[in-house]
Order: C-alpha cells, then sequence, then structure tokens
C-alpha cells in the first residue's frame, strides 16, 4: 500500500469524509449564503485555511481575499488554486501580511467593508510555550490579534465572524490551550454586535508541522521515526477541516461553537500505531529502538530504497502541556447532536467573564509593554480567565526530543 489516500483511509477508517452528509443536506444554504458574499480569510495558508479557501472558492464568492504572512505558502495556495478545476472570483486578492501587523490594521482600514471574517491565524504548538519570547507570540496571535481585528472590524461589521479553535482550549492544561480559551471568550464577547462562531476540532492528519507531516519528513530524510506511545488522538482530513469550518461560518447561528461527532472507542489512535501503518504503506517493518542513540545509529546503515526495517523510537509522554485525553466540550457545555448528521453544536457557550476578560488583557498587555518579561507572569494573567490552568512544570519541551 503506497497510495497516500489509502493511507489516510485506513488511519481515519473511513473512505469519505465524514460531513459528506452534512454537506450535501446544507449544499442550497452554503450557496445561497456564500454566493456574491465579499470573504475576507485571514491565516489563510496554513493546513486548514487552505483546505477552507478550496471549499470556499467552490460556491461563488463575489470576493476572496487572502492574508497570511507566509509569502511561500500563500504562493503555493494560489498555484493550487489556479491549477485546479474552479472558478475564482475576478476579485481574488492576496497579501502576505500578518493579522495584527500595523500593515493589516493599514490594510483592514483601507479595504472596503466585508460580508465575512474567518480567521485561522494562530500558533498551535504547546512547544510555543518553552520561554516567553515565543510564548509573547503565541499570546499575540492568538489573543491580541484577534480582540484588535474585531474591535476594528465593530465599525463596519460583517455579517459573519468566524474564528477557528481547538480541544484543547477544553479544560487547558497548556499556555497554548489557554489561550484559545481566551480567543473564544473574546469572540462571544463581540457577539454583541457581530455574529460569531467557532469550530473545536482535534488533529488534521499530515497537516503542516504535525507529528504525521514529520513521519513524511524523516522518511524521505532516512532518519527514525519518534512518537509518544501513550498519547491517543482523534483525527480528520484536510477535506474535512476545511468543511467543518465552512458549515460553521456559514450555517451556524450566533454563538454557536461546531464540534465533529467522533466515538472514541472507534476513533482514537495513537501516534504509535499510525507510524506503524505508514511504514506498512512504505512496504517495510519497524524496527523499534529503546534509545534514539540507538535508533540514530542504526538509521546510519540504511540503504536507501532497499531496506526492509525502519527504526521507531517510541516514549512515554514527559514534557510540558501536552493532554493524553482530548475533549471537545466542557462538563458545563451542552452539546446537541441532533442538528447533524456528524457534527455537534454547543450554543450560547459560557461567555459572561465580564471584568475578567478585561483585566486578563490589561495584565497581558501590561507585561508585553513591559521590559521584562517572565513566563510566570504570563501564565498568572492566563490564569484569570482560565482558573484552572496547571501548568505543571517537568523542564522538558519538545525541542529535546528526537
Amino acid at each position: 500500500m503506497s497510495n497516500p489516500a489509502e493511507l489516510l483511509s485506513q488511519i481515519l477508517r473511513r473512505s469519505h469524509s465524514l460531513f459528506q452528509a452534512d454537506m450535501e443536506a446544507h449544499q442550497a444554504q452554503l450557496a445561497a449564503t456564500i454566493g456574491g458574499a465579499r470573504v475576507l480569510v485571514t491565516g489563510a495558508a496554513g493546513s486548514i485555511g487552505s483546505a477552507f479557501v478550496e471549499q470556499l472558492a467552490t460556491f461563488a464568492p463575489a470576493a476572496i481575499h487572502l492574508v497570511d504572512p507566509s509569502e511561500n505558502n500563500l504562493v503555493e495556495l494560489v498555484r493550487s488554486l489556479r491549477s485546479a478545476d474552479l472558478k475564482l472570483p475576478e476579485e481574488f486578492r492576496t497579501w502576505a501580511i500578518g493579522m495584527g501587523s500595523r500593515e493589516f490594521s493599514r490594510f483592514l482600514a483601507a479595504a472596503r467593508p466585508y460580508d465575512v471574517v474567518v480567521n485561522f491565524a494562530a500558533l498551535k504548538h504547546v512547544r510555543s510555550e518553552r520561554d516567553p519570547f515565543t510564548l509573547m507570540r503565541l499570546i499575540d496571535t492568538n489573543i491580541f490579534a484577534l480582540q484588535e481585528m474585531l474591535e476594528q472590524l465593530s465599525i463596519h461589521p460583517p455579517q459573519r465572524v468566524f474564528s477557528v479553535s481547538s480541544d484543547k482550549a477544553v479544560q487547558p492544561e497548556s499556555a497554548m490551550g489557554a489561550s484559545k480559551a481566551f480567543m473564544e471568550a473574546i469572540l462571544w464577547h463581540h457577539a454583541e454586535r457581530i455574529a460569531c462562531t467557532s469550530a473545536r476540532f482535534a488533529n488534521v492528519a499530515f497537516s503542516d508541522g504535525s507529528l504525521l507531516q514529520g513521519f513524511v519528513r524523516r522518511w524521505e530524510k532516512g532518519q527514525p521515526l519518534s512518537a509518544p506511545s501513550d498519547v491517543r488522538r482523534y483525527f480528520i482530513s484536510h477535506e474535512e477541516a476545511g468543511q467543518l469550518c465552512l458549515l460553521a461560518c456559514f450555517v451556524g447561528n450566533n454563538r454557536e461553537l461546531f464540534v465533529p461527532r467522533l466515538d472514541p472507542a472507534a476513533d482514537l489512535h495513537s501516534f504509535s500505531e499510525i507510524a506503524l501503518l505508514f511504514l506498512a504503506s512504505k512496504g517495510v517493518e519497524a524496527k523499534i529502538f529503546y534509545s534514539e542513540a540507538e535508533a540514530r545509529a542504526f538509521a546510519r546503515g540504511i540503504v536507501p530504497g532497499s531496506s526492509r526495517v525502519w527504526p521507531c523510537y517510541f516514549t512515554q509522554s514527559d514534557t510540558d502541556g501536552e493532554k493524553l485525553v482530548e475533549l471537545f466540550a466542557a462538563p458545563d457545555e451542552q452539546v446537541d447532536y441532533s442538528r447533524y448528521h456528524a457534527l455537534g453544536v454547543i450554543s450560547n457557550p459560557p461567555y459572561g467573564y465580564g471584568s475578567v476578560l478585561q483585566e486578563a488583557l490589561r495584565q497581558l498587555r501590561q507585561i508585553r509593554q513591559g521590559d521584562h518579561w517572565e513566563k510566570e507572569a504570563v501564565i498568572a494573567a492566563l490564569r484569570l480567565l482560565v482558573p484552572s490552568l496547571p501548568h505543571i512544570r517537568t523542564d522538558k519541551n519538545l525541542d529535546q526530543k528526537m
């Protein structure tokens, strides 16, 4: 088995999109809502943003404007869209700028009002909180940039705003997860004036920067595969991620949060299990090692194209902020699974943060404007909004592992 689609089907344990029935049932509503709309997508060139844009383009919006700080990824997205069997609107344009930057603020002020604004801009790795400087960039991207954009949009409010969240926003165990919970709170706060929706979901298989994409890169470089043996995750495809966000954005009502309907017994997979499936798709067997050094030493002897075994190093997770179990809803959130075939909807999630949200934002801004940044101070400010944030420190992060 060497076909990537066949491997993905084996990992997901399904041969068609999880949301196919929901897309078909709401095709007319999507066409009516998107057709003729002016749409701005931020963070458009990432894995989820790109998948969303590909889905969006099939419904004939009047304008598709894409913003992303990655010039290379934007170029690749444009090439992909232009090469596909799609009819893009005349007003199709891209800008290699980052949401939250001065350039973005000036761009938004100069642009004609949008009907829909969709946000995928985010730092998503737990490893981003290993130091106060990268952590502050995470805070700036995931929290401040959204807050500033929504304040600016309130001058000429769009009909809809969507900002993608994460399963890690539920009972967060990392600053990254807490930043996504913070993002949700900001979104619901602004929903008083602008219709806002969001979606939580898990891993997009083989997305940029993911461990599964890492398997592909390690294979190409003749390096060992490494993965935690005790971490289990839900996975969806790029197509499914785009469809979920499309439905949440254009079909969802104000203050609704969409989640996938997945079965823990059937849909949770360990990374080590997927590593073995990946190697099987390449026609080789795994050779398990119990130290990084031994796995690397064996890899040095691999002859490209002729080896029938591949080195693997699987260990239990021992780094800061990793969740062993994924949750899509908190205990105080009711999920309605009756409206859609494979989607649940959380209506009116808790958002009455009031002065707590404003005080947490004030403290984070004060820290950012200061001359000396302490990671502990940032965590303390996040805890104002997410008091359960444990942030257990083992002084070991993913950059220290193979």
